[in-house]
């Protein structure tokens, strides 16, 4: 396949490697930096980040099941270190599902993305 989208081009690690840089932002950010937003909200951004990263992650060349691996350890270290004094922020059980959850769309839309490529005349 050739263009934008062709798999493990540049612009496909670029594109990982961004959602990662972003994913330590959000995850890591000091509490006072974190805004206030209505219940839910944050478990929605956990559950598009992990997405992002494991469809970024897919289209960059990782294999599904060494980045569904490496995801979730992510996921559940990221929580045990906010809730460390380092972080300051509270570690959460429902965030990490969240994360796992979004994990496992990602490489759900990931493989319908690949196959309707595959299927598709051109």
């Amino acid at each position: 396949m050739t263009g934008p989208l062709r798999e493990h081009g540049a612009l496909a690690r670029g594109a990982f490697a961004v959602a990662v840089l972003v994913s330590l932002a959000v995850l890591f950010a000091p509490p006072g930096d974190v805004p206030s937003s209505p219940p839910g909200v944050d478990k929605v951004v956990h559950f598009s980040l992990f997405a992002v990263l494991a469809s970024t992650g897919r289209w960059a060349g990782v294999g599904q099941s060494v980045l569904a691996a490496l995801l979730v350890l992510y996921a559940a270290g990221s929580e045990l270190l906010q809730g460390t004094p380092l972080v300051d922020r509270d570690a959460s059980i429902g965030d990490f599902v969240a994360d796992s959850a979004g994990v496992v769309v990602g490489l759900l839309l990931w493989r319908l993305v690949a196959t309707r490529r595959t299927r598709t005349p051109g």
